[in-house]
């Protein structure tokens, strides 16, 4: 009799579990009242903080079985800024024209078991207003299972798939089922986030294990009434709670917290009707970007004539930065940009048409136009040179800020291919180098967002790279190299493989140099398959017949992937055994310098490192610094988070007069991720080539007889026609190679042949000419030297944003007069100034504005919440100087003069407050 009972006590609870599915039955509309409420700022009591509320009916009526319309009933918007709970919210009333229409809009989405699915929409709605629909459904998102009442799995929601935790249990005597789940928004399969600014960035989960910068969470409590057809939603409660910091947060974080309420009212008969209109396909129940991604978060604007407000903000900037730079021309140069990504093509080419005959108006745009950040930006920049419209000097740094602002999709990518291709460009060795690095560099960024990111995106330049081994063509190889390097793709471990000794039978016919770029264009692929090139670059490091800096090189990359124990034990057992000691006191210095990394990311490698060390010290220990160096050392601050790194790398040879090559590189760390901020390489094999042709010279020889020689020798140097390159210089920005120089025959014989012809003569008498008459000088440069920006939904629906911007404007006058006694003659002579006296005043104001923002909060098109920092920096350092020479007696005086009306050479503000805005309010920017 007792298991009967139990028998029918189980059937009787899993039949009843059916009933937890929530019911939105047919014939009936669901009416709501919801609540909602976005707000942030800091933990602390007393300080400021800013949010949005929403208040609105919500109704749903089904259209069929599975297919339902929702409209909301009289909604309100307030916002608030101020000190939380003090203050009060203020109605955003002025939000009906902009607003009050798409909210009462129905739209249309399907419903079965649980569970949203397609949401459908008019084309008017936007893609905010639907994400706000979208929060209040992620309300009726219940993945109910029939026989549990304790269990996890990765749900879909507004945020993304992430991992859910449910908790089911039954109140029999109030008759009510109560329900609860939780949502780990760091423990997702797919989180819908949006990167702005962090390309170039690697993370480092070891620093995030020691403490997380960015943590969430969401909790939904239910209760539900039980009927014989499925259960009804009475009441539904969402807190989430998402904070952040990038330093220290164990003491405190800023803090973004989202609440909803859905209380039941009542169920009506009077079914919601569709409006008139074609309802489309507008995606699911994940959250969908939309303008907030132009909407810069520093302030709203109010678009009301695109194309005349970008003119006034122009004229504002030529006009109040010409002796000195404008306080707030950084913020209108932030305001410029984004009016020029609101802006279409056709007013950004209206404006061009406008204002490229007037030198201070096109010198903004052409500052400005780059931070467009989308392949808008490549197309302007193509169609203007093809057109003759821009020179080199234009052309080169547009594109070099350019393909570091762009977005990379696969547009942006086809027009990059396409200038890199250009033979207008290729014309140019300049515009060519920039155009190509940078094709690499675009494929980079777009990889590191798409990890999928086919091969047929470097199959263009493996193409270039074969006919250059084909035609001998030692310079366009070693380009093509540095291009793969950049985009460090794996797909082109193949072709760069052929062309290592050991790996490619066209190795051995090339030279060294081209050798080493191959294995330093793997270290970016390293970052994706770092086992994949540890395989390899051991083979290259254990063979004894490979030149010894070709070796080095080797560990360099080995080192970067990160070793794992065994690898570096491998390592320690080859030094017991190598001969060269040069090599062998490089690795040596390496695996010293890394015992004492504190670096999170280094750690086992540190370890590893500790183990060798110990091996090794007995027989490298003394090994002087004539010997190859490798020198490493880092600081990292675990509670805050942050750190930074240096490195410096010493080729010698036993052989050579100067070292062969030195590399240094910085690293920090912030916020759980790390970035190579800059690298420098020289190489100088060709000096060492002129070097040791000089026959001995006398120690105690002349300085004219010993610079005699070497002049001598690199004019026999110049005289061979298979010598290699002088030197070779590269610069790199955040593991991208910006730019490198090759000084061959070529270059130098150009320099020499420019410097002995009539035109640089020409042009130095028209310079002495312009001095002697005087001039006045004045010239400005904006730079968007920073945005960064995370875009992550909010459980209600609205955008939570972390940015940080920096802006700056630096400005420069001189004034330049010159009078020389006696007066010179019309036709003269320029030794004739060795004859006179001569008296130089000059006076140079130069100055700077710069312009930090930290902002977290709600940034939409239509409304902005947000907590905000910002740090205005302002410099102005003018400066008198009279000099006066007298070229027959050989005296010179030097005198700075007083500067009249100058009160205020440095000040600094930071400020940090709430601000809530909405864009009803604005009026266009003066």
């Amino acid at each position: 009799m007792k298991v009967l009972v139990f028998a029918l006590t189980v059937a009787l609870a899993a039949g009843y579990q059916v009933n937890f599915v929530p019911e939105l039955a047919t014939g009936k509309t669901y009416v709501f009242k919801y609540e909602a409420l976005v707000m942030g700022g800091l933990p602390e009591e007393g300080l400021a903080r800013a949010g949005v509320k929403v208040l609105s009916k919500v109704m749903i009526s089904a259209l069929s079985a599975d297919n339902f319309i929702l409209k909301l009933e009289e909604p309100e918007i307030f916002e608030y800024s101020g000190i939380w709970p003090k203050d009060s919210f203020t109605p955003a009333t002025k939000l009906t024209s902009a607003l009050a229409a798409q909210l009462l809009t129905p739209i249309k989405f399907e419903y079965a078991n649980g569970v949203v699915g397609k949401l459908f929409a008019p084309a008017g709605i936007s893609t905010t207003v639907l994400n706000v629909y979208r929060g209040i459904l992620n309300i009726f998102q219940l993945n109910i299972k029939k026989t549990q009442n304790v269990y996890e799995l990765q749900e879909l929601g507004v945020q993304g798939v992430c991992k859910t935790h449910y908790i089911i249990s039954e109140d029999a005597k109030a008759e009510r089922i109560l329900l609860t789940k939780t949502k780990d928004l760091d423990n997702c399969q797919e989180r819908i986030i949006k990167d702005i600014g962090l390309a170039y960035t690697e993370r480092c989960p070891e620093c995030e294990a020691r403490a997380k910068t960015l943590k969430g969470t969401t909790a939904f409590n239910y209760i539900l009434k039980p009927a014989a057809t499925g259960a009804h939603i009475l009441e539904a409660t969402v807190t989430e709670l998402i904070q952040y910091s990038p330093i220290n947060i164990l003491n405190g974080a800023a803090q973004m917290e989202s609440k909803q309420k859905l209380t039941f009212l009542e169920a009506a008969k009077t079914p919601v009707e569709p409006i008139r209109a074609e309802y489309l396909h507008r995606g699911s129940l994940q959250y969908e970007f939309g303008s907030e991604l132009l909407q810069i978060p520093i302030q709203l604007l109010r678009i009301s004539n695109v194309e005349a407000q970008i003119v006034e903000v122009l004229h504002h900037l030529v006009t109040f930065n010409v002796a000195k730079v404008h306080e707030d021309a950084p913020l209108k140069f932030i305001e410029l940009i984004q009016l020029l990504r609101m802006a279409r093509t056709e007013s950004i080419e209206a404006l061009w048409t406008q204002y490229k005959n007037r030198a201070d108006y096109r010198h903004w745009i052409l500052n400005a136009v780059p931070a467009i950040g989308t392949h808008v930006t490549l197309k302007f920049i193509k169609e203007k040179f093809l057109a003759g419209e821009l020179t080199i000097a234009e052309v080169s740094q547009a594109l070099l800020a350019s393909v570091h602002m762009v977005t990379a999709d696969l547009e942006a990518i086809k027009l990059a291919e396409g200038l890199a291709m250009n033979a207008k460009i290729q014309e140019n060795p300049i515009l060519r180098e920039i155009a190509m690095l940078g094709y690499g560099t675009l494929v980079a960024k777009y990889c590191a967002e798409n990890p999928t990111c086919p091969a047929e995106l470097v199959r263009p330049i493996h193409e270039l790279a074969i006919q250059a081994v084909a035609r001998g063509e030692i310079e366009e190889l070693i380009m093509t190299l540095k291009v793969l390097g950049n985009a460090g793709h794996p797909g082109s471990l193949k072709t760069i493989m052929k062309l290592l000794p050991g790996f490619g039978s066209a190795a051995a016919s090339l030279p060294l140099r081209v050798h080493i770029d191959a294995v330093l264009a793997l270290r970016n692929i390293a970052k994706r398959e770092p086992k994949m090139i540890q395989e390899m670059a051991v083979q290259l490091f254990m063979d004894k017949a490979l030149h010894p800096e070709l070796r080095m090189v080797t560990a360099i990359v080995l080192f970067e992937t990160k070793l794992p124990m065994g690898l570096v034990t491998t390592l320690a057992d080859a030094l017991l055994k190598e001969t060269n000691l040069q090599i062998a006191s490089f690795v040596y210095s390496y695996m010293k310098s890394m015992t004492k990394s504190t670096a999170p990311d280094l750690a086992s490698v540190a370890a590893a490192c500790n183990v060798a060390v110990k091996i090794l010290s007995p027989k490298l220990e003394r090994l002087s610094y004539r010997y190859s160096k490798a020198l490493y050392a880092d600081t990292y601050q675990s509670p805050w988070m942050i750190g930074a790194a240096a490195s410096t790398f010493y080729v010698n040879d036993a052989a050579t007069l100067l070292p062969r090559a030195i590399v240094a590189k910085a690293r920090t760390y912030f916020a759980g991720a790390y970035a190579d901020v800059l690298e420098v390489g020289v190489r100088t094999e060709g000096v060492q080539e002129a070097l040791l042709k000089i026959k001995d010279v006398p120690a105690n020889a002349d300085r004219m007889t010993k610079m005699k020689r070497v002049m001598k020798a690199l004019s026999d140097w110049r005289a061979q026609p298979s010598s290699q390159p002088l030197a070779s210089i590269y610069v790199k920005f955040f593991g991208q190679e910006m730019a490198f120089v090759n000084l061959n025959k070529a270059i130098v014989d150009q320099v020499i042949e420019l410097a002995n012809g009539p035109a640089i003569q020409t042009a130095g008498r028209k310079a002495l000419d312009v001095l002697l008459g005087g001039f006045a000088l004045h010239y400005a440069k904006p730079m968007l030297v920073a945005e960064v920006r995370r875009i992550i939904p909010t459980a209600v629906g609205l955008p939570m944003e972390l940015a940080f911007y920096t802006a700056a404007v630096a400005a420069a006058s001189v004034e330049f007069q010159a009078t020389v006694s006696p007066p010179l003659p019309a036709n003269f002579h320029a030794s004739q100034l060795l004859k006179s006296d001569i008296d130089i005043r000059a006076a140079i104001t130069p100055s700077v504005s710069m312009h930090t923002y930290a902002v977290m909060g709600v940034n939409t098109a239509f409304i902005q919440a947000a907590l905000l920092s910002r740090a205005r920096v302002q410099t102005i350092v003018p400066a008198k100087v009279e000099l006066r020479i007298d070229m027959i007696k050989g005296n010179f005086k030097l005198e700075l003069l007083p500067v009249q009306g100058i009160d205020k050479i440095a000040s600094a503000i930071v400020e940090t407050y709430a601000v809530a805005r909405n864009v009803e309010d604005l009026q266009p920017p003066k």
